[in-house]
């Protein structure tokens, strides 16, 4: 009887140690494997250590962010990605037999060791600085210690009122601001941020804009195919006056009211504006009945002298309005097939000269009326080419104007050889002003100086496209030019005025 109990007992045994083995021999396992990448910039991290819970294998990620454990006895496990310089992040994952389960980490930098950029050190402008144009480039000098990507925010305030300028995600160290206000204080600061840190504040630093210039010189320059009006004084010190993206255009310059009277393009129509000399307090004159030519480069308008209206044409008639916008009314009605390109008046109102055409440019004729729409007197007509160009003296007796000496006409209003003459009203004489002019160019635009001694008017090739100047030119008490005085003042402009 024992001996068989024994042997029972030696047979569960042997079952026992069997089964043992076989667990021990034969674990399921699989794989994980993953990527470490940075949150902010989505680059891979190399020699992230990459372990679980419960404990199995630990590895790094390599060059491209990437690790693998293998023979992970099949469980639920968490894997933990740590690094110095990122905040350890934890992921769940399920490893089943056979199977590579796959976890992706993104890890945010960690600031426990990050270190904050330096503040900011202005390099232009410079403290206390006085600076003279209204575009002003801010530059300055910050670095991280770590390495850090960063960003710049730029605040400008002045000493005039509670506008606050603000410039946000910089991501240079430089950053231009146009539009800045002359004789205004301004004062600048700025805020770096590496996205670790608070943002670390550079000091106040101050500059001025020097007050406004007292430019006598009004014209217009074209940037980007879009007409841009500008001052300058005789040291060639030029002021922007209207936007770079408004096409803006033909000013003029009223001294009684000291105010500047400028053409926009709005939408489809042309109208009339005005302005303060430093391109400030811009109003609209004109709206339903706009200014209107069959030639926008060549059309024109004139002041009163008090600066009380102006006049203006619209296809065949010429309006006066008042310079607060009310009041029209039709002065001149030009014959059926006539068109008003330009006029002017004389400064005691009882002259106005006219420049009409024909609808296509030509068989021009410039000629005098009054305040009734009576015609008086005609100074030029039954020419062929091109006229152009219009402006009476101060005493009314003398009225400057282009004319295209060639006789050419084209359907591409091209001209030739236009010179500048001046009619004297009171004797029916002409004299030309343009003795001097270089063949194959055109004298063009041409305005009488303040003291009526001069005329400053454009020269150009009369080569389509061509580059326009503007240029000075005195003459004597018999309007005799003088040469040696044909000054280059302004390069790259036309229609220019001078007040």
């Amino acid at each position: 009887m024992k001996k068989c109990i024994y042997i029972l007992i030696a047979v569960i045994l042997v079952m026992f140690v069997g089964c043992n083995e076989d667990t021990v021999g034969n674990d399921l396992t699989g794989s994980i494997s993953g990527t470490v990448t940075s949150e902010s910039s989505g680059e891979p991290i190399e020699n992230v250590e990459i372990s679980t819970s419960p404990a199995s294998t630990t590895v790094l990620t390599d060059e491209n962010g990437m690790f693998i454990l293998e023979n992970v006895i099949i469980d639920q496990y968490s894997v933990k990605a740590e690094s110095e310089d990122y905040v350890t992040k934890f992921e769940s994952v399920t490893v089943t037999a056979d199977i590579t389960s796959n976890v992706i980490f993104k890890l945010v930098i960690s600031s426990a060791n990050n270190r904050q950029p330096s503040a900011p050190v202005a390099i232009t402008p410079l403290d206390n600085a006085e600076v003279t144009d209204l575009n002003v480039d801010f530059a300055w000098n910050s670095t991280d210690p770590d390495g850090d990507e960063l960003t710049y925010e730029l605040k400008i305030r002045n000493d005039r009122n509670e506008e606050v300028l603000e410039f946000s995600n910089i991501q240079d160290t430089t950053y231009n601001v146009s539009d800045l206000k002359y004789g205004y204080k301004y004062f600048w600061q700025v805020a770096v941020s590496d996205s670790i840190n608070e943002p670390v504040l550079s000091q106040v630093y101050s500059f001025k804009i020097t007050e406004f210039p007292n430019n006598s010189y009004y014209f217009v320059r074209e940037i980007d195919n879009n007409n841009v009006i500008f001052s300058s004084n005789e040291k060639g010190v030029e002021v922007r006056l209207t936007d770079l993206n408004k096409n803006s255009f033909r000013p003029r310059k009223n001294n009684s009211i000291n105010r500047i009277a400028f053409l926009r393009i709005v939408g489809s129509t042309t109208q009339l504006f005005t302005m303060k000399p430093d391109g400030s307090d811009v109003f609209q004159v004109t709206s339903n009945i706009p200014v209107k030519s069959i030639n926008n480069e060549r059309v024109g308008y004139s002041w009163s002298n008090d600066g009380s209206f102006l006049l203006y044409p619209n296809l065949d008639k010429l309006y006066k309005i008042s310079a607060t916008g009310e009041g029209k009314e039709i002065i001149y009605d030009a014959p059926i097939g006539r068109f008003i390109i330009n006029t002017t008046v004389s400064a005691d109102n009882s002259v106005i000269v006219l420049h009409t055409t024909d609808v296509n440019g030509y068989n021009a004729e410039i000629f005098t009326i009054d305040f009734n729409g009576n015609r008086e007197k005609t100074i030029v007509s039954n020419v062929m080419g091109s006229l152009g160009g219009l402006d009476i003296d101060v005493t009314n007796s003398l009225v400057l104007y282009t004319r295209d000496v060639s006789g050419f006409e084209s359907d591409e209003d091209r001209e030739l050889n236009t010179k500048m003459f001046i009619y004297n009203l009171q004797n029916d004489t002409e004299v030309s002003l343009s003795g001097g002019k270089e063949n194959g160019t055109n004298d063009t635009d041409p305005r009488f100086s303040p003291d009526e001694a001069a005329v400053i008017f454009v020269n150009a090739s009369n080569a389509p496209m061509s580059i326009k100047n503007i240029y000075t030119l005195r003459f004597d008490e018999d309007l005799n030019p003088l040469e040696i005085d044909r000054i280059l003042l302004i390069e790259n402009g036309k229609m220019p005025d001078w007040e």
